[in-house]
């Protein structure tokens, strides 16, 4: 998918992202959505109003974020 899609021009709006916690999530937590074939979004719940950053699926593996910790197949 590198070169083949803009991640940011795919709708998101019907996304559902799911929370990783790694404790009670009082102050917040990160959040993944699957957006695509191989396409993902991760955004903050502190800040739900900011848009999401969007990545292939090898770029979240080495960046070293398992979507299997969010509930999510890769």
């Amino acid at each position: 998918m590198r070169n083949e899609t803009n991640l940011y021009a795919l709708d998101i709006s019907g996304a559902a992202f799911t929370k990783a916690c790694g404790g009670p999530c009082t102050e917040g937590c990160v959040t993944l959505a699957r957006i695509g074939e191989d396409a993902w979004a991760l955004g903050d719940s502190k800040r739900p109003d900011a848009q999401p950053l969007r990545f292939t699926s090898e770029e979240l593996d080495a960046a070293g974020i398992d979507p299997a910790r969010f509930g999510l197949g890769a």
